[in-house]
This record gives structure tokens, sequence and C-alpha cells, in this order.
């Protein structure tokens, strides 16, 4: 669950793959208030064999960093607690105080517009990855951020927006993105698993009229729906975020309990794959 001690070693679920050899010094810090996502970019790098640590929110975050070094963060924009945004500028002002070299630290998020990279270049932040997340987009990345010291760009690289697929991918696309069947097993099982504790909650604050809970419940399905591409259904909870924050749960509850079926029937849909 969110919030939970870092961890240093998810469950084996693919073969190594040919990687640098200096890569197996490096460490990555992985921040994301999902289970899944955590769970999805650490599989990834037991892969590519590269040390990581995993944490929920930015508050953690910098304690990791406090304690350990990292070669790499890779980050969610938007967390309870603490967010990335928050995170980030943090640590650039230690960074400035105590006069350490800086640590790249790049944005995980499931869309790219402007609003986005003004926050993140505004932080501090080093470049972008754009839901969802591959083998080899995660490679490329790792390719140029764990370079060498003297290899490393001198500029921001960003990790170009994909075009917003509508329909659920099949098996055999997912297999392609994700390594292997048996990695994209693990991954729906717990994004179906988060998504409805997610709903349960959504429910609760319905009934109680929270427009703060009810927002940061939005905001995590809307992560659980983009973890195989940006749907209509993440931009329906961007919409119903802003309309909740506006004007309240109860003049939104039928628009809410819409949101709520249309997130079941997604979960259906991919337990069907």
């Amino acid at each position: 669950m969110p919030g939970n001690e870092p961890r240093r070693h998810p469950p084996k679920v693919l073969h190594s793959v040919d990687s640098p050899a200096y890569w197996q010094q490096a460490r990555v810090l992985v921040v994301d208030d999902h289970a899944t996502y955590r769970l999805l970019v650490g599989s990834l790098l037991q892969v590519l064999g590269v040390s990581h640590e995993t944490c929920g929110d930015g508050r953690m975050a910098l304690q990791a960093l406090a304690s350990r070094h990292f070669d790499l963060v890779i980050s969610d924009c938007r967390m309870p607690v603490m967010d990335g945004y928050a995170m980030t500028r943090e640590w650039r002002r230690r960074e400035r105080i105590t006069g350490k070299p800086g640590i790249p630290i790049i944005a995980m998020t499931g869309r790219l517009g402007l609003e986005e990279v003004q926050r993140c270049l505004g932080c501090g932040m080093d470049g972008w990855l754009v839901k969802p997340i591959g083998l080899w987009q995660l490679r490329e990345l790792l390719t140029e951020w764990l370079a060498p010291a003297p290899m490393h760009a001198a500029q921001v690289r960003v990790q170009p927006a994909r075009r917003r697929r509508e329909q659920l991918p099949s098996r055999a696309s997912l297999t392609a993105t994700f390594g292997s069947w048996a990695v994209v097993e693990t991954m729906l099982a717990s994004l179906a698993r988060e998504a409805r504790e997610d709903l349960a909650m959504l429910v609760q604050a319905r009934i109680s009229g929270d427009a703060v809970l009810t927002s940061q419940r939005l905001h995590r399905l809307a992560g659980s729906v983009a973890f195989l591409g940006a749907t209509r259904l993440e931009q329906h909870a961007a919409v119903l975020i802003d309309r909740v924050q506006a004007s309240g749960v109860e003049v939104n509850r039928q628009a809410l309990e819409l949101f709520h079926r249309e997130v079941e029937r997604y979960l259906l849909r991919l337990h069907k794959l």
C-alpha cells in the first residue's frame, strides 16, 4: 500500500536482458503512490540489472535521498502527502545549500501538456517519462541518464507523448510492451485491486460529501485507467476533479456515479484480456 517503507527487491518476473556493465553499480529511486506503477517500474529495472528502491510519496523520497546514494530518481508528479513537484523543489534547495551535484529527477506522467512541462521545469525536474511505460522505453531513458558522467547530455530530454488510445491493447501488444505475459498478469492484478479499493473510498467520499477525498480518489483512478495508455476515462476523471473542486460533490453526484460504472466496465474488460 502507498506509504510503506521503500522496497529493494520486487518479485522476479522476467529474465534479464543485456545492459551496460556500469548499470550494475547504479541505484534508482522510484516514487509513486500507485503500488502498481512501483511494481511495474521496479520489475523492469530488475530486468535491466539496475538496483532500485521504491516509495509511495515525496516525503519518503526525501528521507531516502538524505540517507542513501541514488544516481537517478523517477517520480510521479501528483501524489498525496508530498507530490513530485514539491519533493523535487525541496531536494534542489538542499543540493544548493550543501553544494552537492544534482541528481537527475525524471517526471513520470500520464500526460505532457504545456502546464505539466512548465511545472516540471519550474521545480527543477530534468525530463519526462510518459505512461504507459514499457521495457524499451525505460531502457532508452536509462541509456541517457545512467551514462558515465562525461556522456551526460547538457540539455533537458523530453520523452514524446504518445497518441491517445481509445481501445484496450491485445495480449500480444501488452507482452511486447512489458516483456512477458507474466509481468502483464501481475500488473493487471495489482491495478484491479488498487482500483477497487479506490472505488470503495470514492463511494464513501460521495456519501460524506468530502470534495477533497473525492478529488484524491478520482486522481488515483485516473492513474489506474491510464496504466495501459490514456483513455476517455482519464479525461473524464480530470473533468470531474475540476467540477468537484469548483462546485462540490452533491452537484456532481450523478456524474460521479456514471464514472464509477464506467470504471467497473473498464476493469471487467481488463479481466477478460
